[in-house]
């Protein structure tokens, strides 16, 4: 068995999936199995390119029927079988060290449950770049030089404020995820909900600051389309509601205000609205609207 397995739900960009993979192919830390579950893309070169990688670490298998973002994930949690695993993003890139980073930080913290390496943002053309998004991001995720661990309520008020984890990038301890799961209901923000549900077992996530992944952002990914449209939002003020209800039940008034309040999403939702206009989806601005005053 290996000591972590990546898993590599597919669904996209033939190139960008090939360079996210030749990614894995160059790590410097070798103990890993990569398992690819392609939802069904329509294109035989994913099939096709797999089949002449004779790495016996790599795996390739196509979904007889297409399972959608949240679907395909579970299925991939259902096959994870080393200790750790990372669920990569189709059209991100490992830097050389990420598995060296991810695997040193849970041998310093044993008991963690998730891992938070440093992330750089890429654009579709792979240029580093640095939009709103991510410096929202920046401005709130914890500021260290060194590895350090959020634990409860600390963890979950921080990740309320404004989700500067980055789901491609987050090395996970398979026992807990496989326990909790992703929850089904949520397509934009089940890696946060994921999280969460960590953090209100009291579980522990390690942020390390080493950078070690390059992180894809472009307008054609699925939370952007959402987002223009609104639907990310309905799902957004769902799932903020809950949260605020159960960190509530939970005596943690920190969350639980943050989670009522949820500025940054609001803040987001405030953006769009210009772009909105812009793009001539005026059927949008009733849900931003409401997103952003509710």
């Amino acid at each position: 068995m290996a000591a972590i397995d990546i898993m590599f739900p597919y669904y996209g960009d033939v190139d960008l999936m090939k360079a996210a993979i030749n990614s894995v192919l160059e790590q410097s830390f070798q103990d890993w199995r990569l398992v690819v579950i392609d939802d069904g893309y329509p294109d035989p070169e994913p099939a096709r390119w797999f089949g002449e990688i004779t790495d016996e670490r790599v795996s390739y298998q196509r979904n007889e029927q297409n399972l959608g973002a949240n679907g395909n994930y579970r299925k991939a949690v259902d096959l994870v079988e080393a200790e750790y695993f990372v669920m990569m993003g189709a059209d991100d890139v490992m830097e050389s060290n990420f598995l060296d980073v991810v695997m040193r930080a849970f041998a310093s913290f044993p008991g963690a449950d998730v891992v938070q390496p440093g992330v750089r943002t890429i654009d579709e053309h792979g240029e580093f770049s640095n939009p709103l998004p991510d410096r929202v991001k920046s401005w709130y995720a914890p500021k260290t030089k060194v590895p350090m661990v959020l634990q409860g309520e600390d963890m979950a008020t921080s990740l309320i404020r404004a989700d500067w984890a980055y789901f491609p990038s987050l090395a996970w301890r398979s026992a807990t995820v496989k326990r909790i799961g992703f929850r089904q209901g949520y397509d934009v923000v089940q890696d946060l909900a994921l999280l969460l549900d960590i953090a209100a077992e009291n579980g522990t996530m390690v942020v390390d600051p080493e950078i070690s992944f390059r992180y894809r952002r472009h307008s054609a990914s699925d939370s952007s389309v959402k987002a223009l449209d609104g639907s990310r939002f309905d799902e957004e003020r769902r799932f903020f509601g809950w949260q605020a209800d159960r960190f509530g039940a939970l005596g943690w008034k920190r969350s639980a205000r943050a989670a009522r309040n949820h500025w940054t999403s609001r803040l987001n939702a405030v953006t769009l609205m210009a772009k909105a206009v812009g793009k001539g989806k005026f059927d949008s601005l009733g849900t931003l609207a409401r997103h952003v005053f509710g």
